[in-house]
């Protein structure tokens, strides 16, 4: 196991944001900012939502772990490449869930490796199926939390696709980890398990877009 994730998660566990944003920044001397993202905050945010499944943290413990999190993953992660230019339109969104946290770090990720995409935030399926169609997107992230959200992916690409529109949809979170072949029950093309495998899987869809 990485030496960092247990000092990490004990400063997220006692809410010591500057202890956190420390460890970060001590891993970074050793990893690159996205093994950072990935070795270290993703695996301890996941040690502590087991621990609260369990009843060994409290719900406020893992609220406010996540929200250190996403403050700390906008600073490690760089900015996008500015000249990454002219590529198929793409969007990141939340479907019908509240749990941000999975959506940002993706699309800091996606950033970081160059990409440029819509930020659409949280939305439900009508919403979501009308703003996609209107920018004309090409690639199509979706994250839940949830199996109930999980399951809307089904309408969402069912609708798409009746549509006519040329989208490729891929999709990530905790439902389509425990059942590894639920994405292809809700008609998605792809599963992400994590920021990196959605990095790559899009790095492909966008050369064959080209």
């Amino acid at each position: 196991m990485n030496r960092w994730i247990g000092v990490f998660r004990e400063a997220l566990e006692t809410l010591d944001r500057i202890g956190a944003e420390s460890v970060v920044h001590q891993a970074r001397a050793e990893m690159t900012p996205i093994q950072v993202v990935d070795q270290v905050v993703v695996p301890a945010l996941e040690q502590i939502g087991r621990a609260w499944e369990t009843g060994d943290v409290a719900l406020s413990q893992v609220y406010m772990s996540g929200r250190i999190c996403e403050e700390l993953v906008d600073q490690v992660l760089p900015p996008s490449d500015p000249d990454r230019k002219h590529q198929p339109r793409s969007a990141i969104v939340v479907l019908c869930d509240y749990h941000m946290l999975g959506k940002r770090i993706v699309h800091s990720q996606m950033r970081a490796s160059g990409f440029e995409l819509f930020d659409y935030g949280r939305m439900d399926v009508d919403e979501l199926v009308e703003r996609a169609l209107a920018d004309e997107i090409r690639v199509l992230l979706i994250s839940v939390l949830m199996l109930p959200s999980a399951l809307k992916v089904k309408q969402v690409c069912a609708r798409l696709k009746a549509a006519g529109a040329p989208i490729r949809i891929a999709v990530g979170g905790a439902p389509f980890l425990f059942d590894d072949r639920l994405w292809q029950e809700v008609g998605a093309d792809a599963m992400g398990r994590n920021a990196a495998e959605a990095v790559t899987l899009v790095e492909g869809w966008m050369r064959e877009m080209e």
